[in-house]
């Protein structure tokens, strides 16, 4: 499901949103569309024998076919009528607007489920009872961002991620093989630059935006600290891969403009640069125009205690507080992303290229099977990170900032981040 993608369809920043690993706005997210529930209350129906009315809602996918699919599956439910609303548009944005009004859909997916702002002020349901026992066949991983004060507060519909493209011939012309370390990245980014190819390309921003958090990852640290009160990443080795970064970005090796945006996978497949981060929704196309000349790889990890990360993440199925029918509701979300394992294989796999929110299907993804998406699958299993429930708009705002004055402006690590941590203590003490 591309475009969007986090995961994939269309839009630039429906399912990619859940990716922007700068953790701004974006990735902290509020997801929402403007529309009116028309559902019956179930305690004033006027039949015992009378289906409930239940609207569900979508933001605007951009693969063909995903519309068509998600309405077949709701008018297929025959124990309530649900209507799909498709939202175009600034999707977030409703629906943060909805929940604080009685006009809420009964049934919305958001991205990496609900903020803990959210959940706090009680404009979503508890899902725990929902899942039950199944939890554990979900991905635990991307189960992580949706649970809060030990209870469930989505279900994840499929797996989206982002990851590293390298062109093999290239690299392997320019005597390097694929980087598993930062500095291995920067010296091949250097190697096979050209006056017709870049290196590695990241957006037009340097990658700013996007690899905010895969930094985090890839530096050894973790978001937020164990015991939730403050930023992990507030270190002297931290400034050093920011450090390095910047280095980089101001050398030869980046390539700081191209044709598209970074979730686009064009310039790579265009020869405009020889290694692209981008996500998992570009790799039908990749491959349909390069074949097999291609690889994927995680973001190196940096220095000595820094790991390879890719980062990941799945739009939830969530049940509005207010929302006319909540028991219906619960029992749809159920029937629909627990129980119909045939249609969330074709969810994920037949409109392009995603991972099943359960590893057990996996195997009936033909797309995961080998090559390339297998090797997509692996890096999610083995290095695959998720952005915290804790980690709230208003620290991603501060830190996608930070990271713009450090890397493009050449500000001080320690001095920028310090205000980062400063915001965030402020954020995570009203959490706790």
């Amino acid at each position: 499901m591309a475009d969007n993608s986090f995961t994939g369809f269309r839009r630039p920043f429906s399912r990619r949103s859940m990716l922007a690993a700068g953790g701004g706005v974006a990735a902290a997210a509020v997801l929402a569309a403007c529309g009116s529930n028309s559902g019956m209350s179930s305690g004033s129906s006027s039949s015992a024998s009378a289906k409930a009315n239940l609207t569900q809602w979508y933001h605007e996918y951009g693969e063909d076919g995903v519309q068509a699919a998600v309405t077949k599956y709701a008018a297929a439910y025959d124990k309530a009528n649900v209507a799909v609303k498709w939202t175009t548009g600034d999707y977030e944005k409703a629906v943060s607007a909805a929940l604080l009004t009685s006009a809420v859909p009964d049934v919305f997916e958001y991205a990496n489920g609900p903020t803990a702002d959210m959940i706090l002020a009680g404009q979503v349901l508890d899902l725990t009872d929902v899942l039950g026992s199944a939890k554990s066949d979900f991905n635990q991983s991307i189960m992580a961002p949706r649970m809060f004060r030990d209870k469930v507060w989505a279900i994840p519909q499929t797996i989206d991620m982002q990851m590293l493209y390298y062109r093999k011939s290239v690299l392997s012309k320019a005597g390097v093989s694929a980087p598993t370390t930062f500095e291995a990245l920067v010296d091949a980014a250097a190697k096979v630059t050209t006056k017709d190819m870049g290196g590695f390309y990241a957006g037009t921003d340097s990658g700013v935006g996007v690899l905010g958090l895969p930094f985090i990852w890839s530096a050894g640290f973790r978001s937020i600290s164990s015991d939730g009160k403050s930023l992990d990443f507030i270190d002297p080795a931290f400034y050093s891969a920011l450090t390095a970064y910047k280095a980089f970005r101001d050398g030869t090796g980046l390539l700081r403009n191209a044709s598209a945006e970074w979730y686009d996978a064009a310039p790579f497949i265009n020869g405009e640069c020889a290694m692209q981060w981008t996500g998992l929704w570009a790799l039908p196309k990749v491959k349909a125009a390069l074949g097999d000349d291609f690889g994927v790889i995680a973001f190196p990890g940096f220095g000595s205690s820094g790991k390879p990360s890719v980062a990941a993440g799945a739009y939830g199925a969530c049940v509005a507080a207010k929302g006319a029918n909540p028991d219906a509701a619960k029992a749809f979300v159920k029937w629909l992303w627990v129980d119909q394992t045939d249609d969330q294989v074709e969810f994920s796999t037949a409109f392009g290229t995603h991972i099943p929110a359960k590893p057990a299907l996996a195997a009936k993804a033909s797309t995961l099977s080998s090559g390339a998406g297998a090797d997509a699958a692996k890096l999610v299993a083995d290095v695959g990170h998720v952005t915290d429930i804790r980690w709230t708009s208003a620290i991603g705002t501060a830190y996608s900032s930070a990271l713009t004055n450090i890397i493009v402006a050449g500000k001080d690590p320690a001095t920028e981040l310090a205000a980062v941590a400063s915001t965030a203590k402020t954020e995570l003490a009203k959490l706790s």
